[in-house]
């Protein structure tokens, strides 16, 4: 389940040194980084990660959020409500209007991180108001991950919801 809802450039771990807040730290690790933001906005929610470049036409049906690629990571994966994380688009720019098809579906991703955006899903995530941050090392980014982008401020606790 996705939460819709604003935090520089640091790299660390959430919490103090008391024992308390060390076994949360061990549990439930905050890594923050800071993103350069494509689309401003707040959104967090489970990540689904691919290692490979997403194409949205034909690649992802704006019907039922499933990716529809053949031979893709995520094959047969939705992408509704989710942290989608990739390194990149590619594909035709209609793929804009998929991503917009998508978000009138309800099947839009919460959020969009890329390592570096491509214009087709850039458009597609500003005209569907799709959150979207890039520069990001989307390596560092697990499926199952809970993230949470707020404007250029990307914050990812290993092993899901906070």
């Amino acid at each position: 389940m996705s939460r819709n809802s604003r935090e520089g450039n640091s790299d660390t771990m959430a919490g103090t040194d008391t024992p308390e807040t060390q076994s949360t730290i061990r549990k439930y690790p905050e890594i923050r980084v800071k993103a350069r933001t494509v689309k401003p906005g707040h959104a967090e929610a489970e990540a689904l990660v691919s290692p490979d470049p997403i194409g949205f036409l034909g690649g992802v049906d704006p019907d039922t959020g499933l990716v529809i690629e053949n031979g893709h990571p995520l094959q047969g994966q939705c992408v509704a409500g989710r942290v989608l994380v990739f390194p990149t688009g590619k594909g035709s720019t209609v793929g804009s209007y998929t991503l917009y098809r998508l978000a009138r579906n309800g099947l839009a991703p919460a959020a969009i991180v890329n390592a570096e955006a491509d214009p087709v899903v850039a458009v597609g995530a500003i005209i569907a108001e799709i959150p979207m941050v890039d520069q990001v090392d989307v390596a560092r980014i697990h499926t199952g991950d809970w993230v949470r982008v707020r404007d250029e401020q990307v914050t990812i606790i290993r092993g899901g919801t906070p």
